[in-house]
């Protein structure tokens, strides 16, 4: 429930909107739309959508389509800006900009891989870790949501994210845009837009963000979460004649500091050792999140008189480095670093027809090679060593003395490294298939995949220390045991899948549809890269005397998610189009499902398992309105109920419970009012308030431990001139208070607190 100040604070807004459009309506003299789902035209020389229609009205699928108006005027650059203006579509900011994690209709997950793709100028993004980014001048956002898999295989059983970048054939010219907000909050580029000739357009853009961040370190009083990105893109596109080809290369640099997890309390109130840091964030060793990114994409496409043929290829790169105190305490526990070095090359081809005839069709086949290789070493400290290690083997081990880290002088006590290097290589190949048969006011469409994947891991497993064994009998000396531990080994998984999809399509008339679809997603296995830590740790208990049993193939490996989704929707607009929408009703049903779990024992790794089966349903609704000229009112809500069918975790049996961090309920409401004026230096005013909600998030399979619904409210006044903008906004003005995060580790609890509230400016220049 909200305070009575946060009621008054929305009231007041709305009400606000509404005099100054009763005021002003007479005076208007056009008006401006912006649609969270629209129509977009696209122009015939542009290369945009490849494997869907552009017109996703007309589509039987649940999409929100957010246009270049709305993105210019709300600032939007990344997918993150967007939260809850798609329902069921949940991005929060948490961690780092590596966590990156998307949850669709209850469905996703913290680590690996996501159960949603991402596209840029159709260019797949092949790795998650680039998904949270900021781009300059996006033209459009597509949200497509369901199984998206047997067009865009895997990762997208519960979606796709489509997003264009502004065109050099159709705009032309110089753009600045600096934006300064609180927290030193600074947004700064520029872009240039070239046509030398007829058919060929190239664009350069550059774009450097900073803040100093939101959080302290009490530990050393330092900001945790400052950051400091850069971005340049490129884009040229060449059209002659029936053939275009353009080509996008974008760079990315990243610094991140630190996470601010605050900490919550002990799990079991007898074992509390930190009372005094509840409600702090405190933790003694750096953390921090750098990151590479290089995208080269080139587009291709040839138009005969029946058939069209497209080609995308792609090349990647990507170097990051996490680096993190894992038990996040100002005690010296165990630090965490994370590097990887990766490439991928993909190539996807699509014949599709291209007359205006009952019956349409698309073939297409996709391939892919990625090559990793990442160094995750977990380092134990003092602390940890004594109080995660030295305790449990004493107490166990049944040898008559004591385990002393180290030599018998005490040299190398403090420290002890767990190495682990992977280098691993998948290789993807794709057949798919998709016909379309119109009859009368019927669509159909049959489409199906066929998609092999083969993964391997080369991994190596070290470790270069000593313990000594001090006995009861003191006339005895003390045993140096030299722990030269140097496991290699490869590991090796195929998967294949067959991924149909089925829809119909009923029009009532040119505007208004009903649609049903059925299709099968699914999600790629892989290998438990954190879990070798473990592994090792497991490996020098047995040294010292307690037997570990472990089977590493079964703890690494986890297999593909599955799910099949049924939908029935529909896209409705009235004659004049003042007011249109979408509504859909979802049931998935997901076998295998990935979870990320803590083993039993374990202290330093998480895992992915195949641990359950889960089911959700849902219903989603999205609306504009135009309620008088110049008046606009965006909607979008979501309700998800999704719950494990099965899931135990050898001790609880959770079915029943809800899925957790996936919120229940999504809500956004934007009311906009826009004022045209005939000044030649002023040429309109817009004033707008923007609503958000989500809840109920449960935090554990537990259910025990949850965030309520929690709703914010936004601002923005623009005044906007032929070349210019300007834009005064306020985020979260109602300063609302609710978690983004909780995890649990090593018998403590911790939570990430949301940013309260936020203002600053915003200059666009169209020169």
């Amino acid at each position: 429930m909200l305070s009575r100040i946060r009621r008054y604070a929305i009231f007041t807004t709305i009400l606000v909107v509404f005099a100054v459009a009763r005021v002003h309506a007479e005076t208007a003299e056009r008006v401006v739309l912006l649609e969270a789902d629209t129509l977009f035209t696209v122009d015939p020389v542009a290369v945009t959508a490849v494997k869907h229609e552009q017109n996703l009205k007309q589509s039987a699928v649940t999409a929100t389509v957010v246009d270049f108006a709305t993105i210019d005027k709300q600032g939007i650059g990344g997918v993150k800006d967007i939260i809850t203006a798609a329902p069921n579509f949940f991005m929060p900011d948490y961690g780092s900009r590596m966590t990156s994690s998307i949850y669709v209709r209850g469905l996703g997950t913290r680590i690996d891989q996501p159960v949603v793709g991402m596209t840029v100028d159709n260019v797949p993004i092949a790795d998650k870790n680039l998904y949270d980014t900021t781009l300059p001048d996006i033209e459009r956002i597509e949200v497509l949501r369901g199984a998206q898999s047997t067009l865009y295989g895997r990762n997208t059983m519960c979606g796709v994210v489509n997003i264009y970048t502004l065109s050099p054939l159709r705009y032309q010219g110089i753009k600045v845009r600096a934006e300064y907000g609180s927290r030193n909050a600074i947004r700064a580029g520029a872009s240039a837009y070239f046509k030398p000739q007829a058919g060929l357009g190239a664009s350069v853009s550059a774009q450097f963000t900073h803040n100093d961040g939101y959080f302290r370190n009490s530990y050393d009083n330092s900001l945790l979460d400052k950051q400091n990105c850069g971005d340049i893109r490129t884009k040229f596109q060449w059209r002659k004649n029936f053939l275009s080809i353009d080509n996008t290369l974008a760079i990315t640099v990243l610094n991140q500091y630190g996470y601010p997890y605050t900490y919550a309390g002990a799990i079991e109130s007898s074992k509390e050792q930190n009372s005094e840091l509840i409600g702090t964030i405190c933790y003694n060793d750096p953390s921090s999140y750098n990151r590479i990114g290089v995208t080269e994409g080139v587009t291709a496409r040839h138009d005969w008189e029946k058939i069209t043929l497209t080609s995308i290829t792609a090349y990647q790169y990507l170097n990051d480095r996490m680096v993190m105190d894992q038990d996040f305490l100002p005690q010296s526990y165990f630090t965490l670093e994370q590097a990887k070095q990766q490439h991928d090359i993909s190539e996807d081809i699509i014949i599709r027809s291209r007359t205006n005839t009952r019956y349409k069709w698309m073939v297409g086949v996709f391939g892919f090679y990625k090559h990793q290789k990442m160094q995750a070493p977990v380092n134990f400290l003092a602390d940890g060593i004594e109080n995660l290690i030295l305790k449990n083997i004493n107490q166990h081990s049944g040898y008559p003395g004591e385990y002393r880290w180290g030599k018998a002088d005490g040299s190398m006590g403090d420290n002890l490294l767990l190495g682990s290097d992977f280098i691993t290589s998948t290789t993807g190949f794709a057949a798919y298939h998709e016909s379309s048969l119109t009859a009368g006011r019927w669509s159909f469409t049959l489409g199906i995949r066929f998609d092999n994947e083969l993964i391997s891991m080369n991994y190596r497993n070290f470790t270069d220390s000593y313990y000594t064994a001090f006995p009861s009998d003191t006339t005895k000396n003390p045993s140096e045991v030299a722990l030269n531990i140097d496991d290699k080994g490869h590991l090796r998984r195929d998967f294949f899948e067959i991924l149909p999809k089925f829809t119909a399509k009923y029009d009532i008339d040119t505007a208004n549809n009903l649609y049903l679809s059925v299709a099968k997603g699914y999600k790629a296995g892989g290998f438990n890269t954190q879990m070798f830590s473990e592994v090792l740790q497991r490996r020098i208990k047995h040294y010292m005397g307690m037997y570990q049993d472990l089977d590493i193939e079964d703890i690494i490996t986890y297999k593909p998610e599955e799910s099949w989704n049924a939908e029935i929707g529909s896209h409705f607009s009235t004659k004049n189009a003042r007011f249109s929408g979408d509504v859909a009703l979802f049931w998935i049903e997901c076998f295998n499902q990935q979870l990320t779990v803590f083993p039993e024992g374990q202290t330093t790794g998480r895992m992915m398992t195949n641990a359950g089966r889960t089911r959700s349903f849902g219903a989603e609704v999205s609306f504009n309105a135009l309620l008088a000229e110049g008046l606009l009112l965006n909607g979008a809500y979501g309700y998800t109920n999704a719950r494990f069918r099965e899931f135990k975790d050898g001790v609880n049996d959770y079915a029943g419970n809800f899925i957790p961090y996936a919120p229940q309920n999504t809500a956004s409401a934007t009311l906009s009012y826009t004022l045209n004026l005939k000044s030649s230096w002023l040429q309109s005013i817009t004033l707008s308030a923007t609503g958000r909600g989500a809840g109920k998030i449960y935090w554990n399979e537990r259910n025990d431990i949850s965030q309520p619904f929690y709703a914010t409210l936004d601002s923005s006044l623009r005044f906007e001139g032929k070349i210019w903008a300007v834009d005064f906004w306020a985020k979260n003005i109602t300063n609302t208070r609710y978690n983004l995060f909780y995890f649990e580790s090593m018998g403590n609890a911790f939570l990430q607190r949301a940013r309260g509230t936020s203002v600053g400016v915003r200059v666009n220049l169209n020169l």
